[in-house]
């Protein structure tokens, strides 16, 4: 296949993988809604607001026409944020031919519909294959060559693998996984025990309380994603443990800096403000707890992180109320799903 590649979105991310696939020398579009930032992109060669750092490749073209962006590509990639993704695909769908893949890459759950991307993807472009790449993979690092995992993942094998293949570089390595539920789901709700990490931090709590968020963050992942078809392993992996492990410990992390600020006592619109880019946790937040009262899932993190987010619940009382949940069996789920007898 002759590649040549659209992409949806001017934050770090998009801007990121648009670099890598022009520099494997890949016709390359980014498509930047705001004007004013794709002037300066064009001037600059540079990403100023978002990924200051990289350069732009010459043969990266910035383009603000969306029709043109995607005319005659047979790759489009969106790293649209979720609350967004189901506006520009609506936008797009009068231009996408049911020949060019689909590869998302950003991380979350739609508020309104409970849908992961995949489903939207589905419902207004039903007839493109459609790919999840996902991992543990900083833009900024990615953008300058660090060593970086992830996962291809999709219902079509040869379609993973062409995407493997696509993105695959010295320092990009790229995985296949056919669970795309459990990818999408471990790609979104790590962003929640991220928010938790931060705030741990922002309250000066130590390493065996992050530790406990993170290794309980993804029994409640590994929960949910069960009980919506995913399979359990695919949370041991890149796309689970792999990006917990990240989002939850570094400085990169737009979720875990919210994080540390909220523990600072700072509200949540001036955080999100000084974070000053989408922080996708704060929505997947309110979408993972609707879903989990929805289906009985019990899931005590995410749900004190909801009710800090939006019941304005003091953070301390949150902590407490955790540390004096009922006593129980660590591998509870284990024992009850295998009848295991203790």
């Amino acid at each position: 296949m002759n590649k040549s590649i659209a992409v949806l979105g001017g934050g770090s991310w998009g801007t990121a993988l648009a670099i890598l696939l022009s520099n494997k020398g890949y016709e390359t579009d980014i498509w930047i809604r705001n004007e004013k930032q794709a002037e300066d992109m064009k001037t600059t060669r540079f990403n100023n607001k978002y990924l200051p750092n990289a350069k732009l490749p010459e043969n990266l073209n910035v383009n603000t026409n969306l029709e043109e962006v995607l005319y005659r590509k047979t790759i489009i990639i969106s790293a649209i944020p979720t609350h967004g993704v189901r506006e520009t695909l609506n936008h797009a769908r009068a231009f996408v031919k049911d020949n060019q893949i689909i590869v998302n890459v950003a991380k979350g759950i739609e508020n309104d519909s409970l849908m992961r991307i995949s489903e939207i993807v589905k419902e207004i472009l039903p007839n493109n294959k459609y790919v999840a790449l996902s991992g543990p993979s900083h833009a900024e690092e990615v953008a300058i060559n660090m060593p970086t995992t992830v996962v291809s993942a999709s219902i079509d094998k040869e379609i993973a693998e062409l995407i493997q293949d696509l993105f695959t570089t010295p320092t990009f390595r790229v995985y296949t996984n056919l669970d795309v539920i459990g990818v999408e789901l471990g790609g979104a709700l790590k962003n929640i025990i991220a928010l938790g990490a931060g705030i741990s931090d922002g309250l000066k709590y130590g390493d065996n309380t992050k530790a406990a968020l993170m290794t309980r963050g993804i029994i409640e992942i590994e929960r949910l994603g069960y009980k919506l078809g995913a399979n359990p392993n695919t949370f041991t992996g890149l796309s689970g443990i792999g990006d917990l492990i990240v989002t939850c410990t570094s400085m990169h992390s737009r979720n875990r800096r919210c994080g540390i600020l909220l523990g600072e006592g700072l509200r949540l619109d001036d955080a999100i403000n000084e974070i000053g880019m989408v922080v996708e946790g704060v929505k997947t937040t309110k979408s993972a707890y609707k879903i989990s009262k929805k289906l009985g899932v019990e899931m005590p993190i995410t749900e004190e992180i909801y009710n800090l987010l939006y019941n304005s619940v003091d953070v301390k009382n949150s902590v407490i109320k955790l540390m004096g949940r009922d006593k129980k069996h660590e591998m509870e789920d284990l024992a009850i799903n295998n009848n295991y007898n203790w």
